[in-house]
Parts: structure tokens; C-alpha cells; sequence
């Protein structure tokens, strides 16, 4: 069932940030209906698919839902939204607020028909700003965020995006614990309310946490920035026979270290006698532990360290996370049958829990495969749900899909 069990949530969304952030929702228990157009989300389409309309990013950003077809540009399709939200706790999108508008889906237009409903726009940009109607990717808000800008200062000069969706990952939490924080809100109240999540300002909070540095003070101390963290050197050591990632921070970490690798000598220069010392010249630092670390094999480093207390980790590649006998240990990875992905390979909630412990309720649904089954739970006839249902909707809603 789940800590979330009672909640329901229409998933409006698509892409890769709203999905993700109704998906940590859903695992943790929430009914989640995902509402796509006729045509489907796009990301459906990206990566190896075996029936032609599932891709892995899909897969699993959009499990734990059910899904529905509502062409909400027919009156038809508008009218059954609506219905649905009666009864709603949450209805969560990433459509552009004056396109939601157009279609009379509002904020306004919702709390009409349930004041309990929390509305949540997962935005672009701030919508009491200049920006309010630019488009907005993932990679578009790396760089106004100032990512691809760090990447070049830390790296050869250029910028480059992470080569991970972070940014709508991490304003999908943003969007989930928003979500949350409302519902708590709505039952303290009785009220529900509109929020916004725009991904320029949270990515901004979130980059200018770590480097905004000296420009904190008015007027600035330094030129901002966190050392450490820029420093060309910070990246996996190269050892004798591949790489190990370690991080020596504090002066026990950075005393032990020294010990094992018959460096004392290091001690005696001021640059890195103190932690705030070796902060300030982060570069030169971590240059000396690269050159010493290049001086045995990776199976020779993770003895020392292991029985020094070093802080260390090996370098996984997609490849071999799989085979981390920890994730082994701990059961992250499982596998289930979908019904037109045949095997496929999951991986569990991360967290623990002692009691109501969450899991996922489903895999990713097919296209319009609930239809009929939410819009009966609304309450309208199968006349109605004929007038809703398109072609397209009608596919999928036979096949099983077990949890």
C-alpha cells in the first residue's frame, strides 16, 4: 500500500521531470493516473523498445501508474479532466500555464471544481518574470544555471552539460516534496492551493549553494566559487592499473593517507598543514595525492585504504553497477514481465522503511491501457466513456499488467 496510499494524482506530465517526480510519488503508495494526448508521451519513443511504444527512460520514470488517453483539446476529453478532478487530491503539469489557460484547465477553472486540489505547474521559468513563456530542456537549464559553465572552468576550457538529465531529476524532487509539503498543507487547512516549480531558480539555489562563495557578502569578498569543487585534479585517480575514486578531506583522512602511502613529508609543507590550507589550494593538493595514487594498483590502494579508513569507492561504469556485489547484497536490481517488453530489469525504492514500507504497484503502463477502468471509477457511463475514448485510447486497455 504505501505511507501515500488514499492519495490520487493526476499525472499530466511528460518528458523526463514531471514523470520522474509523479513516479517517486506513486512508489511511495499515491494512485497515479497519467493523462497523455492521443498520440502519447514523446519519450515513449526514446531508446530499444520491444513493442514499438515503451522506451526505458518511459519505463521508468512511469512506474507505479496507470494510464489514460483524454484529448483534452475536445470538449469531451475537458469535460472527463474534470470529472477526475473532483475527486482528485493533486493535478500535476508541465504544459506551458498559458496553453492550460487556452484550454480552460486552469487554476482557477480546477479549484472551482474541487477547492481541495492542490494545482501544481512545473515550470520553466517563474512565471511572474520575463521569461515566463521560453521553452525550457534539460540542457537549456544546465547553462542558464551555470552547469556548463563550471564544467568548463574545472575542465579544458569548454562547456559541456552533464551527461545526465540532473537538472530534471533533481527538479523533479523539488516537485515531489512540493506536492507533499501542499498536502500537508491542504489537510491542516482544508484549502488547497496553485504551485508553481519553475527549474530556473531551483537549479539556480541549487548550483549557487555550493559556488556562490564570497559573492555572498555585500559587497563580495572573492569571486565566488568553491575550490574543491573546481579544481582540475578533482576526478577519479588514475591508479597503476585503472582508476579509484577517494576522497581525503579531513586532516585524520589526509594524516592516514600520507601514513600508507609513505608520504609523511607532505606534513611538513604549509600548503597543506591545515584543512583550511589545503582548501585554499585545492589544485596543488589534490595534484599530489593524483601523483601518488598513479604508484601502486587499484587492488593494492583499496587494502590500504580499506584498513586506514580512507574514504574510497570503485569507479562503476553502467556495465558494472550491475554486478556490485553491495547492490547484489541489498536486492536493488530485480526483474519482471511486462506484457510487451517481455524481461525487463528494475530497481527498487532506495529507501528503508520499518513500517509501510513502499514498493512499485505496477509497471509503466501502455498507451490508454486504464481508460475505461479510471473513467468508470469517476463515475460515467459507458456511453460517456465512448465519446472520450479515441482509437487510440482503446489500445492497450485489455492487456494485464501485473505489479
Amino acid at each position: 500500500m504505501g505511507p501515500l496510499a488514499g492519495i490520487r494524482i493526476l499525472d499530466l506530465t511528460t518528458v523526463v521531470m514531471g514523470p520522474y517526480a509523479t513516479s517517486v510519488l506513486g512508489d511511495l503508495g499515491a494512485d497515479v493516473i497519467k493523462v497523455e494526448a492521443p498520440d502519447g508521451d514523446v519519450i515513449r519513443k526514446v531508446g530499444p523498445s520491444r513493442g514499438g511504444e515503451l522506451g526505458p527512460l518511459f519505463l521508468h520514470a512511469n512506474r507505479s501508474k496507470r494510464g489514460i488517453v483524454l484529448d483534452l483539446k475536445t470538449e469531451a476529453g475537458r469535460c472527463a479532466l474534470l470529472r477526475l478532478a473532483e475527486t482528485a487530491d493533486v493535478l500535476v503539469h508541465n504544459t506551458r500555464p498559458r496553453a492550460m489557460e487556452r484550454l480552460r484547465l486552469g487554476p482557477a477553472v480546477l479549484a472551482g471544481v474541487n477547492p481541495r486540489l492542490v494545482y501544481v505547474t512545473a515550470c520553466g521559468y517563474g512565471q511572474d518574470g520575463p521569461y515566463a513563456d521560453r521553452p525550457a530542456y534539460d540542457d537549456l537549464m544546465q547553462g542558464a544555471a551555470g552547469i556548463a559553465a563550471l564544467m568548463a572552468e574545472s575542465g579544458d576550457g569548454v562547456p559541456r552539460y552533464v551527461p545526465v538529465n540532473v537538472v530534471d531529476r533533481s527538479v523533479g524532487l523539488h516537485t515531489a516534496i512540493a506536492i507533499l509539503a501542499a498536502l500537508r498543507h491542504r489537510d491542516a487547512t482544508g484549502r488547497g492551493q496553485d504551485v508553481e516549480v519553475p527549474m530556473f531558480e531551483t537549479m539556480a539555489s541549487l548550483v549557487l549553494g555550493d559556488h556562490l562563495g564570497g559573492l555572498t557578502h555585500l559587497p563580495p569578498t572573492d569571486g565566488g566559487g568553491y575550490g574543491r569543487l573546481l579544481s582540475q585534479q578533482r576526478r577519479p585517480y588514475a591508479t597503476a592499473d585503472g582508476y579509484l575514486c577517494v576522497v581525503v578531506y579531513d586532516d585524520r583522512q589526509f594524516h592516514g593517507f600520507l601514513r600508507v602511502a609513505g608520504r609523511e613529508d607532505l606534513l611538513a609543507d604549509p600548503r597543506f598543514a591545515t584543512f583550511a590550507a589545503r582548501a585554499q589550494h585545492a589544485g596543488p593538493y589534490q595534484g599530489e595525492i593524483a601523483a601518488i595514487m598513479r604508484t601502486r594498483t587499484t587492488g593494492a590502494w583499496i587494502g590500504l585504504l580499506r584498513g586506514a579508513d580512507i574514504p574510497h569507492a570503485e569507479m562503476h561504469d553502467r556495465h558494472s553497477i550491475l554486478e556490485d556485489p553491495h547492490m547484489q547484497a541489498v536486492g536493488f536490481f530485480g526483474a519482471a514481465e511486462h506484457p510487451t517488453e517481455g524481461a525487463v530489469r528494475s530497481m527498487r525504492i532506495p529507501t528503508r522503511w520499518s513500517d509501510s514500507q513502499p514498493a512499485p504497484s505496477r509497471l509503466a503502463p501502455g498507451l490508454g491501457e486504464h481508460t475505461r477502468e479510471v473513467l468508470a471509477e469517476a463515475g460515467l457511463s459507458p456511453t460517456e466513456i465512448d465519446r472520450v475514448v479515441t482509437p487510440d485510447g482503446e489500445r492497450s486497455t485489455s492487456r494485464a499488467n501485473p505489479a
